[in-house]
């Protein structure tokens, strides 16, 4: 290995320390990494300083350097790495340096390239996720999502909003950021494999102190099933809470948004018309979502009230949705749903989190 390579590489990032001299392998394992979004260490045998070695968040041993680690002090997250799917004595050099498994490649690339990204993101508590779904066309279903997003993120916790419904306008034109630089939907329609939480998190703009995915202002553009298991899958890893916002119709995509769900909003509209679309909407979602919840939102339509129509979806009842007289002033000032602190909007999402993250055991991050 030329002393270039390992100038360039060795004692930065947070990702694994590689300890190789097999130029071949170190390029696959470098090229794995930058799949999982980190950045290694790379020495030639064990680290002069025991720190590096020590906290790692991961150790990847060469087949060559092996006999080098001999010597190393034992902790979690070594493993040993080569190509030669025969050797019959990769298992000693295995318990001789104390690995906990072993890798062989190409075979062990995928899984390893998660591992990678789980040691380099952290593992910890992952988002509560939050979902808000409209029972009918115009229940409101964006403003609660916003709303709740906005007063989640005034308190200080690491709060992302995904929009997932692409025909909704875009909730970055709700939070008054349309301008703002950053990536969209489109960039991430293809995805595929794992998606590396941080750097969705820093791609994305960052619009009152929230990170928002949306849409641009292009043409429509399909998102595969897999794109969207990735995406929410990375935004749920770094804990905080998710808040998405969803159409009403049910289709590949959208069914595995709600399969990653705590739970569930359906906004619906105090009126009898209304109460009977909800009762379709909610029949689809709760073939996958199983902790559905009702927030009615008045004026109430005669002989109505937020508990006979919790009661006829069949649904628990977090509450109504208060009117906010000022909101489509705010928003033509470019003030988002829930801005107003002391608000009734506000007040509505403030105390919905205090109860679900209560329920849930998340504290502020």
């Amino acid at each position: 290995m030329t002393s270039e390579r390992s100038d360039v590489t060795e004692g930065r990032g947070t990702g694994p320390l590689i300890v190789t001299e097999d130029v071949e392998l170190l390029d696959d394992l470098l090229r794995l990494c930058a799949a999982a979004g980190a950045e290694p260490q790379v020495h030639h045998s064990v680290p002069e300083r025991a720190e590096c070695w020590d906290d790692a968040p991961m150790v990847l041993v060469g087949d060559d350097a092996a006999a080098r680690c001999r010597g190393a002090t034992r902790r979690r997250g070594v493993m040993l790495v080569g190509r030669d799917q025969d050797d019959p004595d990769v298992w000693r050099r295995a318990v001789e340096i104390g690995a906990d498994c072993v890798l062989r490649l190409p075979d062990a690339e995928s899984w390893l390239v998660d591992r990678i990204a789980d040691a380099a993101e952290g593992v910890g508590r992952q988002a509560l996720t939050v979902g808000v779904i409209g029972g009918r066309g115009g229940a409101g279903a964006s403003t609660l999502a916003c709303a709740l997003a906005v007063t989640a993120a005034r308190t200080g916790r690491r709060t992302m909003l995904i929009d997932g419904d692409p025909l909704g306008g875009g909730l970055d034109v709700l939070l008054g950021g349309e301008q703002t630089e950053g990536r969209r939907w489109p960039d991430f329609a293809a995805s595929k494999g794992r998606v590396a939480g941080g750097a969705l998190e820093e791609s994305l703009p960052r619009l009152h102190e929230l990170r928002v995915l949306s849409w641009d202002r292009g043409d429509s553009v399909v998102i595969q099933p897999e794109a969207m298991r990735s995406v929410l899958a990375a935004a749920r890893r770094g804990g905080g809470v998710v808040v998405v916002d969803l159409p009403r119709r049910v289709d590949e995509a959208v069914a595995e948004a709600l399969a990653q769900l705590d739970l569930g909003l359906l906004v619906v509209p105090a009126e009898l018309r209304a109460v009977a679309a909800a009762r379709r909407v909610a029949s689809t979602v709760s073939m996958v979502l199983q902790d559905l919840r009702a927030v009615v939102r008045g004026p109430y339509a005669a002989g109505l009230d937020e508990r006979w129509i919790a009661d006829a979806l069949r649904l628990p009842l977090v509450g109504e949705l208060p009117l906010e007289a000022a909101l489509s002033q705010d928003q033509d000032g470019g003030a988002p749903p829930g801005s107003r602190a002391r608000g009734p909007l506000a007040a509505f999402c403030t105390a919905f989190w205090e109860r679900a993250l209560a329920a849930d055991g998340s504290v502020t991050s």
